[in-house]
């Protein structure tokens, strides 16, 4: 397993967790009550979305997140993920914008 030079932030941190421990709820409660998730031009709003979202392509799929490296943009964090599972398996960057100890926004690209 890849090892971070320093932590992820924890919000990052807990849905990565939610993910590999197939934790629905948990993974659903890492997300403000308005979130904004977009995956590759797929938009997805609140927690009905990210709840949508989880059952097609991330949870529902078996996914497995390895965090490889996180560096702050601004406001964003973009956080390289080696994703395995039953659907996208390679490597990608994801964008986040925090709210607090709550993820608000997620770009998958």
């Amino acid at each position: 397993m890849a090892q971070l030079a320093s932590p992820i932030s924890s919000p990052i941190q807990r849905m990565v967790d939610a993910t590999n421990s197939a934790n629905t709820p948990a993974f659903i409660a890492c997300f403000t009550t308005n979130a904004y998730l977009e995956d590759w031009g797929r938009s997805f709003h609140g927690h009905d979305g990210v709840a949508r979202w989880n059952t097609t392509d991330n949870i529902g799929k078996q996914a497995h997140f390895v965090a490889t490296k996180e560096v702050a943009r601004g406001d964003e964090r973009v956080v390289t993920l080696v994703v395995s599972g039953n659907g996208y398996n390679g490597t990608s960057d994801i964008v986040f914008t925090l709210d607090g100890d709550l993820i608000s926004r997620m770009i998958i690209s």
